[in-house]
């Protein structure tokens, strides 16, 4: 974003507009950073670029993240820690790791071409 510092954040692309308001955020030094979807919409490359920054916010700062990401492989790919929540409800939980090797997991949300 620094090329762009006098740009209007209306005028800027779909995931400078995300690591926008994850700046804005971070301005304030907080302990807990909420992210509902930062990857709805972007390209994949824009994708890793913010899961990037979120796990090196996460690991330099030791910010704590709480991630709502429909996008369940790249979100349990860097999470500590995982919850699947159906209607709701917390149906299962473990690390990340854990989380991607379920077999239950895998077949309801990481089957279909997203790893």
């Amino acid at each position: 974003l620094k090329e762009r510092i006098n740009q209007r954040g209306g005028t800027l692309s779909g995931g400078e507009q995300q690591m926008l308001s994850i700046g804005r955020a971070l301005m304030g030094r907080p302990k807990l950073l909420l992210l509902d979807e930062p990857s709805l919409g972007l390209a994949p490359l824009i994708v890793k670029q913010i899961f990037d920054a979120i796990r090196e916010l996460n690991r330099s700062q030791g910010l704590t993240v709480f991630l709502v990401e429909q996008n369940a492989f790249g979100a349990l790919k860097l999470a500590n820690r995982g919850y699947v929540m159906v209607n709701g409800n917390v149906t299962m939980s473990g690390t990340g790791k854990e989380l991607l090797a379920n077999p239950e997991v895998r077949a309801a949300y990481l089957e279909g071409g997203h790893h």
